[in-house]
Order: structure tokens, then C-alpha cells, then sequence
């Protein structure tokens, strides 16, 4: 799906979110739950990679000033979707018999005219 640059920057973000879903699906993902949100935290795509939970960041840059989208998931964030993680599975104890893994999608661009870039990081953190 390509993205326009639009000036909303939540239509953006969902249209992001939605190119990495449709990525993820196409590399045999299957989608369990999309922007999960508890007070801890949102977990952008939760998704079964076989037999392992797949955690997933979705991350745009438009415009790579100051650092790409994977290297944008700093401590700070990582520890938000770790707290979210353990709050899903506390609310969906069928979910915790898998071993959990924290991916990136990253989606950067470098000028509104560039083709947009999609990167899938698997276990781009840990726990």
C-alpha cells in the first residue's frame, strides 16, 4: 500500500500500521490483536510468528533527520511495550504458553518523493 504524505499524522500513522500489517501477513504472520491499549501502555500489532508471540513496534519516518525508525525504540519506549505485554497476558492467560518476542517494523522514508522502506526487525529487544 503505498503512503501519501499526509498532513494528519494520525491518518499517517494508520496507514503505516496498516502497510506493516498487510507486510506481516504476507511473510506468514498471523494478526492476534492490533493497538492494544491498557494503561501501561499500546502494543501496535501482536501477531503469531508459529509458535512464537510476536510483539510488534510499528515505527514512520518520514523525513530521517536525527535517527531512523528502528533506532527510535528507545528504553523508555521498549519498557512501556514490555509492561503492555505482560498486562495482555495477564487478560489472555491462553496467550502465555508462547515464548514472546519484541519486534520492529520500521517504515522510513527519506523525502516525501523516495520510496518507502520497509524493514522488519525480529527480536529487535528483549525483555
Amino acid at each position: 500500500m503505498p503512503l501519501s504524505l499526509s498532513s494528519n499524522r494520525i491518518e499517517l500513522g494508520r496507514q503505516a500500521e496498516a502497510a506493516a500489517r498487510d507486510h506481516l501477513i504476507a511473510q506468514g504472520l498471523e494478526i492476534v490483536a492490533e493497538n492494544f491499549r491498557c494503561r501501561r501502555g499500546e502494543l501496535d500489532l501482536v501477531a503469531f510468528d508459529g509458535k512464537v508471540l510476536a510483539v510488534i513496534e510499528v515505527r514512520l519516518r518520514t523525513q530521517i533527520r536525527y535517527v531512523d525508525a528502528a533506532a527510535s525504540v528507545g528504553p523508555r519506549k521498549q519498557a512501556r511495550i514490555i509492561a503492555a505485554t505482560q498486562y495482555l497476558l495477564l487478560t489472555r492467560p491462553r496467550l502465555r504458553r508462547f515464548a514472546v518476542r519484541f519486534d520492529v517494523v520500521a517504515l522510513d522514508r527519506a523525502t516525501p518523493q523516495d520510496p518507502l522502506r520497509i524493514e522488519w526487525i525480529r527480536d529487535a529487544f528483549q525483555a
